[in-house]
């Protein structure tokens, strides 16, 4: 019988310490591979990414070159090309006072888009709490936007879960916003879920990993060895996939395996490594393992869990995934079956 823990929680304030900044370009890292993202700023006079413009920089265009014979070109506060005060007949049309459509934004914005499974609920994680939860598209994408944030620096962490319930390896990004401006960070590509059907399977049988993925991705699985080795599979049209491993080609021991999605040259990075034993019995995987109480899927219950069900204590209507003891609410309850799991 486990031991029970008396947790007391005297908590003040998390401290994240690091300097955080901006590239148009940065590497989320959670495996051996780099998943590129890429991250533009509207509203910092420099166009980037998939910006037609930025305030004052019009990439080099004008109303001529976009076909009209005269006017005045301009950029919206979306960054995209504002023609109104464009003409192709004669006259001037000149407007005054309109500054070029851009107005004053108020606060920060950031902008969140990728690929999930489909009709996964994605989630997004601001300084360890949930900022905002949605389901995916019928084609398995998403997109999350924040307003009126505070310019400054900010940790956000994006994960989804997929039918069964299984979360994905979380991505974090360290991101600075400025006021007035909008970030978009596009690119993101949610890693596979994995799961086994046996903790420890018997030389000579098969295990078999699946999960779920982005809709017809190639599947490539890492699995450790002396020496380590891949294999490929595709994920049908709803996202899953299945890859039945033939034990024999691994020693007796500990292994383990992790996966990363491909489609048309996109990839995400490598999910978390999940381990299993070979040797002369099969034990099949009963249950579900993971603690309840690890809101952001790093194998810990820690202060950041504690930050997120810090965030919906006593507040109607909380996900069901933080309602530990499933009564429709967050009380002391579920903070003492949290403090059952803690880990540190």
């Amino acid at each position: 019988m486990k031991n029970k823990k008396l947790l007391t929680f005297n908590i003040v304030n998390v401290i994240l310490l690091g300097i955080l900044w901006v590239s148009p370009i940065v590497y989320a890292q959670t495996g051996s591979i780099n998943a590129t993202v890429k991250i533009s700023v509207c509203g910092n006079d420099q166009v980037e990414a998939d910006e037609e413009c930025d305030n004052s920089d019009l990439n080099g265009q004008t109303c001529s070159s976009r076909g009209y014979s005269s006017g005045s070109l301009s950029c919206n506060i979306s960054c995209n090309f504002n023609e109104s005060n464009c003409s192709s007949g004669g006259g001037g049309g000149g407007g005054g006072g309109g500054g070029g459509g851009q107005t004053t934004i108020q606060g920060a914005s950031a902008i969140f888009e990728g690929r999930a499974y489909l009709g996964s609920q994605v989630t997004l994680l601001k300084d360890g709490q949930v900022a905002a939860s949605i389901l995916s598209d019928s084609s398995a994408s998403f997109q999350i936007s924040l307003t009126g944030l505070s310019g400054g620096s900010y940790i956000f962490s994006i994960y989804s879960q997929d039918k069964s319930g299984k979360r994905s390896s979380k991505l974090t990004f360290n991101i600075s916003l400025s006021a007035g401006a909008t970030t978009k960070v596009s690119g993101i590509f949610v890693s596979p879920t994995v799961n086994i059907d046996k903790t420890t399977v018997r030389k000579g049988d098969n295990l078999n990993i699946f999960g779920y993925s982005y809709p017809q991705s190639t599947i490539t699985l890492a699995v450790s060895s002396p020496q380590e080795f891949f294999v490929t599979t595709r994920a049908d049209d709803a996202g899953y996939y299945i890859y039945s491993l033939d034990s024999e080609l691994l020693s007796q021991g500990s292994h383990s395996v992790k996966l990363r999605a491909d489609y048309f040259g996109e990839s995400s990075n490598f999910s978390e490594p999940l381990s299993f034993q070979v040797g002369q019995t099969n034990e099949y995987k009963t249950g579900e393992e993971e603690s309840k109480a690890d809101f952001n899927n790093d194998k810990n219950v820690n202060l950041v869990d504690f930050s997120i069900l810090a965030y919906w204590y006593k507040r109607p209507t909380p996900p069901v995934e933080y309602d530990l003891n499933n009564d429709n609410k967050i009380d002391l309850i579920d903070f003492s079956i949290m403090a059952y799991h803690w880990s540190g």
